[in-house]
């Protein structure tokens, strides 16, 4: 039986806790997700402008292999430093791999490019990022803001306002209940919503209208493939960070991270291109044993890519207008409250 977590969130994992930090003149801020314990953790990239750090020590073949927190920030290059802010917090909580009796936190990130929304990006020498970062840290709880929060604060998805969303499953395998959840920073080139369609490309997989009731798409209209790149390009990227209590290795980490991708492909159009820096992080907590390690790893990563795909349009539905970047409930909430989102064919 597969069901959704109690907050439909990657909270519902235990021990998993997330943290936003934002700043509203900047529109800009972070994300970040940090373990009760530390994780096992896997990334795979598949985007051809990817920002990040410490992505390579998630290597199977690499030393270390468990991580204290994932930071996702907008920012573009100058947000990995939230990273060095979230580094700082664990380090004053004396949590880190630790070497020689160094305490090192181990915390990848990922960066989406929110440079040009129109917030205030003069800042000076050095940026707000650290700070942000350590904030979010200590704003880490199991309840947390969707939408415009966060890294999703700044975030623009195609036409519409993208944002942060999270979703989250419940399954049994064998004698176990597996929890599995993912948040997403949805700040994409493509568009979420079919051509011509208020309906989303992720409604399918919609869970106790958790998207407003998203119709089924008339199956005897035929999809326009063409799709019209806006300039200027190259500000975009989804980021994701899926977490399971499932034991898992880092190669069957990376199995999930890889298959989970595919939740991108669900909900999102165009997605990977060259101009995305697209970014799946895979956490395990490791308390549930999987009953098969082939046969429920493969249940395991397409339900992460359904859970993908319903946090990525969760961050667009829950997201609010800002500064002239209309939010997908602004311009169909009404259609959705009289139930006739099938029939429009406004321009998405």
């Amino acid at each position: 039986m597969i069901q959704i977590g109690k907050r439909n969130s990657i909270t519902d994992v235990p021990g998993i806790r997330v943290g936003n930090a934002a700043c509203e003149k900047l529109r800009s801020g972070v994300t970040a997700i940090i373990p009760d314990e530390p994780a096992i953790a896997a990334v795979d990239v598949r985007g051809g402008g990817p920002g990040s750090r410490e992505t390579e020590v998630l290597s199977p073949d690499c030393l270390v292999d468990i991580i204290h927190a994932v930071v996702l920030s907008g920012g573009s290059a100058y947000g990995l430093a939230a990273a060095d802010g979230v580094m700082s917090w664990l380090a004053e909580h004396e949590i880190g791999f630790e070497l020689g009796g160094a305490v090192i936190p181990i915390v990848p990130a990922a960066i989406l490019f929110d440079l040009l929304n129109g917030g205030e990006k003069n800042w000076g020498k050095s940026s707000p990022y650290h700070e942000l970062g350590f904030q979010a840290a200590e704003n880490r709880q199991v309840e947390f803001q969707l939408g415009n929060a966060g890294a999703g604060t700044g975030a623009i998805a195609g036409k519409l306002k993208g944002g942060l969303g999270s979703a989250s499953f419940i399954y049994s395998d064998a004698s176990n209940a597996i929890n599995i959840g993912a948040v997403a920073a949805v700040n994409s080139i493509g568009s979420v919503t079919m051509p011509d369609s208020p309906v989303m490309w992720a409604a399918p997989y919609e869970q106790n209208d958790e998207l407003g009731g998203q119709p089924l798409p008339d199956n005897q209209t035929p999809v326009n493939l063409d799709y019209e790149f806006q300039l200027p390009i190259g500000k975009n990227t989804t980021l994701i960070v899926v977490a399971t209590d499932a034991i898992l290795s880092k190669s069957q980490a990376k199995r999930v991270a890889m298959m989970a991708q595919d939740g991108l492909a669900r909900a999102i159009r165009p997605v990977h291109s060259p101009f995305d820096g697209d970014t799946v992080f895979v956490m395990s907590t490791g308390k549930q044993e999987l009953s098969d390690p082939v046969v429920a790893l493969a249940k395991l990563g397409m339900l992460a890519a359904d859970c993908v795909a319903r946090a990525i349009a969760r961050g667009v539905y829950e997201a609010e207008s800002l500064a002239g970047f209309e939010s997908y409930r602004h311009r169909y909430g009404h259609l959705l409250a009289t139930g006739s989102l099938q029939n429009d064919t406004k321009t998405h």
